[in-house]
C-alpha cells in the first residue's frame, strides 16, 4: 500500500499528488529535496526517512521529479515498474503544458491524472501477483528424465578416448582385411553406440544410415587419412627431382627456378597487404572516438599511400568524426555518458576518493544529466565535467555551516562556555589541532580552558601543559588586562575522563571562560570499550560542537572511520535522540599535493562540514576551506 506519489517541478511546482495512507507527504518530500536533491547526492534512486522509504525518479529533460512513498517494513516489488509507467504516460500525456517551461504555464494548467494512476497502480499490483516465484521442479518433470534415448546419442565430431584408442587397435587388426568383408560385419550394439531394446524403434531409416555411415568413417578414415598424407607429401619431392638447381660458373641458368619469393603486388606481398586491409576494416568507431582529442597514428600512417580523391575524403570523414563528438540538440543517454563517466571515476580515485565515492558520484551525475539536452557546441566530456565540478561544489558546501565566533557570542550573552569535544583515532593530530585553534581563539578575544581528557596515552598531558605555557606566552595577562586567557585543566592519568570533563566545564562556568576545548585519547573505530567511553562523555557533557579530526592522507579508511564512529556514538549513546559528529578538522593537508580526494569522501559521507583545515607545524597553519579551490585541484590532470 503506497502512502502518497507526488509530481513536481525542480523549481518547487507540485502539479499532481495521490494521498494513500499518509495525511501529508510534505515532510518526507521536503527532506528528500533538502538531503538528496539538493546536495547532488543522487546516486541511488531510494531514501530513507523515519519510517517511510522514498523512491524517486528525474526527468532532465522536463525539469520534473517523480517520487512515491511506502513504509519501510513493506516490500513492494512493483514500485519500480509504477514509477516507470507514471513517468512515461503523464510526459506523453502533458507534453504541451510542460514544454511552455514557464511558471504560469505549469500553475494554470489542470493534470487530471487520478484515474490513470490508479488504472497503473492496479495493473502494478497485479503483475506482480503473477510473478509469484514458481515450486522446484522434479526430475520427471526436467528434460532428462523425458528424452534418456537422446542423451546418450553423440553428435558428429564428439570421439571419447576410449573409442579413439579402439578404433585405433581395430585399424591395424584390421588393415589386411577387405572392405566389403568388414562392412557386412554388423557390429554389436553395445559398441555402435546405438540404443539396445525396443526404443531403437523410434529413430527412423535415415537417422540409422548417417549412424552406421558415421561409423564406418571412424574404423577406415584412418588408414585413408595416412595414404592422403603419404601421397601429399611424396608430391614435393618428385617436383624437386624434375626440376633440380643448375649452376653454371657461379651464374643460373634459369633464374625463375631461384625465385622463392612471395608474390607482391606494388612492391609489397600479397600477404601483409591482405593483413593491413583487414586491419583497417577491424578500426571501428573507436578510432573516431580518439580522433575527438588528437589525430591518431593510423590516419598519418596510410596518407602517404593513398591517393588524392581518398585523402580528401578522409579529410572530410575527419571533419564529420569531430562534429559527430558534439551533441547538437541531442538528449544525453547512458550509453553517451558512459565511457567519460568511466575516466572520471578512475580519476577521482587516483585523487584518493574512495572507491565507493566516485561511483556514487558518477552515478548521481548520470542521473542528473540523462535525458538531458544539449547545446549544439557542447561536447559530452566538458558537459559531464562541468556537472561532476557542481556536484563536488555543493558536497562540499553542506546543509549546515558551523560558525564558531557567532555560536561562542551566543553563548557569552548566555553566559556559559561554549564546549567542544575532539575526537578521531589515534595519531591524526588531535592536540596539534586543538592548540591551533586556542590560538585562533584567542586571537580573536577569546579566553580558552582546555580539558586534559586523554588519560591514556603517556605524555599527553605533558604536551597540552607546553601548548598551553607558549600560547600563554604570547598572550600574556598583561595584554588582557591581568586576565588569564589560557589555562590547562587536567587531573592526571587513568581518571575518568567524561567526569574530569563535566568538572572542566563546571571551573570554566565559574571562572568565566568562554570556550572549553575538550581534548580526548585517540581510538581505533573498531574499539568497543574506548567508543562507549567516548559515547558517555559526549552523552553526560552535550557539547556544543563535536569536532572529528582525520587526516587527509586516508582514502578509503575515511569512510569506514566516519561511518563507524557515527555508528558508535549512536549505539552506545544514552540519549534518545544520541549526538553525532556535527563536523570535521581535516589534518596534514599540507602533504597531499593534489590528491585531496579526503575531502570529498568525508563530507560526502557524513554531509557535515570540514571546519578547520590544518596545513603545517605552526599555530597559524590553520585555514578554513575554499571548496571552489579544493575542486580545482581534484579536476586537475
Amino acid at each position: 500500500m503506497l502512502d502518497f506519489f507526488t509530481i513536481f517541478s525542480k523549481g518547487g511546482l507540485v502539479l499532481w499528488c495521490f494521498q494513500g495512507v499518509s495525511d501529508s507527504c510534505t515532510g518526507p518530500v521536503n527532506a528528500l529535496i533538502r538531503s538528496v536533491l539538493l546536495q547532488e547526492r543522487g546516486g541511488n534512486n531510494s531514501f530513507t526517512h523515519e519510517a517511510l522509504t522514498l523512491k524517486y525518479k528525474l526527468d532532465n529533460q522536463f525539469e520534473l521529479v517523480f517520487v512515491v512513498g511506502f513504509q519501510k517494513i513493506l516490500t513492494l516489488t512493483y514500485v519500480d515498474k509504477l514509477i516507470d509507467d507514471v513517468h512515461r504516460l503523464f510526459r506523453d500525456k502533458y507534453r504541451t503544458e510542460i514544454q511552455q517551461q514557464s511558471a504560469l504555464s505549469l500553475l494554470n494548467g489542470t493534470f487530471d491524472f487520478q484515474n490513470d494512476f490508479l488504472r497503473l497502480l492496479r495493473e502494478a499490483e497485479e503483475s506482480s501477483k503473477i510473478r509469484a516465484p514458481t515450486t522446484m521442479k522434479k526430475f520427471e518433470d526436467s528434460e532428462k528424465a523425458k528424452k534418456p534415448v537422446r542423451s546418450m546419442i553423440e553428435t558428429r565430431g564428439e570421439k571419447p578416448k576410449e573409442k579413439a584408442k579402439n578404433s585405433k587397435k581395430k585399424g591395424a587388426k584390421k588393415e589386411g582385411s577387405d572392405g566389403p568383408l568388414a562392412t557386412s560385419k554388423a557390429p554389436p550394439a553395445e559398441k555402435s553406440g546405438l540404443p539396445v531394446g525396443p526404443e531403437n524403434g523410434e529413430l527412423s531409416k535415415e537417422e540409422l544410415i548417417r549412424r552406421k555411415r558415421e561409423e564406418f568413417i571412424q574404423k577406415h578414415g584412418r588408414g585413408m587419412d595416412k595414404s592422403s598424407k603419404s601421397m601429399k607429401s611424396d608430391a614435393p619431392k618428385e617436383k624437386g627431382k624434375k626440376a633440380p638447381r643448375v649452376w653454371e660458373l657461379g651464374g643460373c641458368a634459369n633464374k625463375e627456378v631461384l625465385d622463392y619469393s612471395t608474390p607482391t603486388t606494388n612492391g609489397t606481398p600479397e600477404a601483409a597487404l591482405s593483413e593491413d586491409i583487414n586491419l583497417i576494416r577491424g578500426t571501428g568507431p573507436g578510432g573516431q572516438l580518439q580522433d575527438l582529442d588528437c589525430s591518431s597514428s593510423d590516419d598519418e600512417g596510410a596518407a602517404p599511400n593513398s591517393t588524392k580523391p581518398s585523402a580528401t575524403k578522409g579529410t572530410l570523414g575527419g571533419m564529420f568524426g569531430m562534429l559527430k563528438g558534439l551533441v547538437g540538440s541531442k538528449s544525453l543517454s547512458r550509453e553517451d555518458m558512459e565511457s567519460v563517466l568511466d575516466k572520471m571515476r578512475d580519476h577521482l580515485i587516483a585523487k584518493n576518493v574512495a572507491a565507493d565515492i566516485a561511483l556514487q558520484l558518477c552515478e548521481s551525475v548520470a542521473n542528473k544529466l540523462e535525458g538531458k539536452v544539449m547545446g549544439t557546441f557542447s561536447t559530452v566530456t566538458s558537459t559531464v565535467k562541468q556537472a561532476l565540478q557542481e556536484s563536488l561544489v555543493q558536497i562540499l558546501q553542506p546543509q549546515r555551516r558551523v560558525d564558531m565566533l557567532r555560536d561562542i557570542m551566543d553563548a557569552q550573552r548566555r553566559q556559559r562556555p561554549y564546549v567542544v569535544t575532539f575526537c578521531g583515532v589515534n595519531g591524526v593530530g588531535k592536540s596539534t589541532n586543538l592548540a591551533k585553534i586556542s590560538f585562533w581563539l584567542l586571537e580573536n578575544g577569546f579566553s580558552v580552558l582546555i580539558a586534559a581528557c586523554d588519560t591514556f596515552r603517556a605524555g599527553a598531558v605533558e604536551q597540552l601543559r607546553t601548548h598551553t605555557r607558549r600560547l600563554s606566552t604570547l598572550h600574556p595577562p598583561e595584554k588582557h588586562g591581568g586576565r588569564t586567557m589560557v589555562q590547562l585543566f587536567e587531573k592526571g592519568y587513568g581518571k575518568d575522563a567524561a567526569g574530569i570533563a563535566m568538572e572542566a566545564i563546571a571551573f570554566a562556568r565559574n571562572q568565566g571562560f568562554d570556550v572549553v576545548l575538550v581534548d580526548t585519547a585517540g581510538r581505533m573505530q573498531d574499539n568497543a570499550p574506548l567508543m562507549t567511553a567516548l559515547a558517555k562523555l559526549i552523552t553526560v557533557n552535550t557539547p556544543d560542537l563535536v569536532l572529528f579530526v582525520g587526516e587527509a592522507l586516508v582514502g578509503n579508511e575515511a569512510v569506514d572511520q566516519l561511518v563507524k564512529f557515527n555508528r558508535a556514538l549512536a549505539d552506545h549513546s544514552m540519549a534518545q535522540t544520541p549526538r553525532l559528529i556535527d563536523g570535521i578538522v581535516l589534518t596534514k593537508f599540507d602533504t597531499i599535493d593534489d590528491k585531496v580526494g579526503a575531502a570529498i569522501s568525508m563530507t560526502y559521507i557524513t554531509s557535515k562540514p570540514i571546519v578547520f583545515v590544518g596545513t603545517g607545524q605552526t599555530y597559524c597553519d590553520l585555514r578554513s576551506l575554499n571548496a571552489k579551490a579544493v575542486v580545482a585541484a581534484l579536476m586537475k590532470a
